[in-house]
């Protein structure tokens, strides 16, 4: 631990997660908006569903932690959504039975404490095409449909607005995108640095639409050591010094 303590931002979930800082990944654009604001903690696990989730979720999130997360984003569904394997094997959950891990989920994140929030991003579609063609020989049987993802992230949906929890509806966000199928995606699944600025720019809208107290978008939060420097670089007049705290002239995409 490394100070001065920061709220924390943990983001929780399968590949989508575990991905966030690869391609220009909706992590690392979010770790660069919250720098010297928030820390950013990542628990993804590739290949994961909700029943695996909730096996760790005391060891991910114990109660009894002396610093409890200030946001934590959570993902799962893509996995959980997929079509049952003839063996049983898999990471195919029944829908009523993912719904209720997500349940637990969210019961679990805000029992940690009065000021934890939550956002939860439900299942994005998927290029059947891609997703169809890529297999490799590597895996047997694979069923992907977006009506299954569709399905999994309406109940998503439906169980946040029942449990007062802030859910991004990715499914659509995506689909605003006349080539979503191309541009957000690697291989069909996974995020691109395209799909990536969407699933941001979702996540923004909810941290400044939410009444939170205190708000956690990135505008309404304390820059640290943001005080005024005789170190910093020197004016052209060469009587004071310009504080470089709030840049974000750098960013390729200069967030609301």
């Amino acid at each position: 631990m490394v100070g001065p303590s920061r709220p924390q931002f943990v983001f929780f979930g399968s590949s989508i997660v575990q991905l966030c800082f690869s391609h220009g990944g909706w992590g690392s654009i979010l770790s660069d908006i919250y720098s010297r604001k928030a820390d950013i903690l990542l628990r993804g696990y590739y290949g994961w569903n909700s029943r695996r989730a909730i096996q760790v979720l005391d060891q991910v999130f114990p109660k009894e932690a002396p610093v409890q997360p200030s946001l934590v984003i959570v993902y799962f569904g893509g996995n959980d959504s997929m079509g049952p394997h003839s063996s049983g094997l898999g990471p195919h959950v029944p829908l009523n039975e993912y719904i209720e891990n997500m349940r637990k989920i969210a019961i679990h994140l805000k029992s940690l404490s009065d000021t934890t929030r939550i956002i939860f991003l439900s299942c994005p579609p998927v290029d059947e095409t891609r997703v169809g063609s890529g297999l490799s020989g590597v895996f047997s049987e694979l069923i992907r449909t977006n009506e299954l993802c569709q399905n999994y992230s309406n109940a998503c949906i439906k169980l946040c607005q029942e449990m007062g929890v802030e859910v991004v509806d990715l499914f659509s966000a995506f689909q605003k995108r006349d080539d979503w199928t191309k541009a957000c995606f690697t291989d069909g699944v996974h995020l691109s640095a395209e799909g990536s600025k969407i699933v941001v720019e979702e996540i923004l809208k909810v941290l400044r639409e939410a009444e939170w107290v205190p708000s956690l978008h990135w505008k309404s939060m304390p820059t640290e050591f943001s005080e005024d420097s005789p170190y910093y670089l020197v004016t052209a007049d060469g009587k004071r010094t310009l504080n470089p705290s709030e840049w974000t002239f750098h960013r390729e995409v200069h967030w609301d």
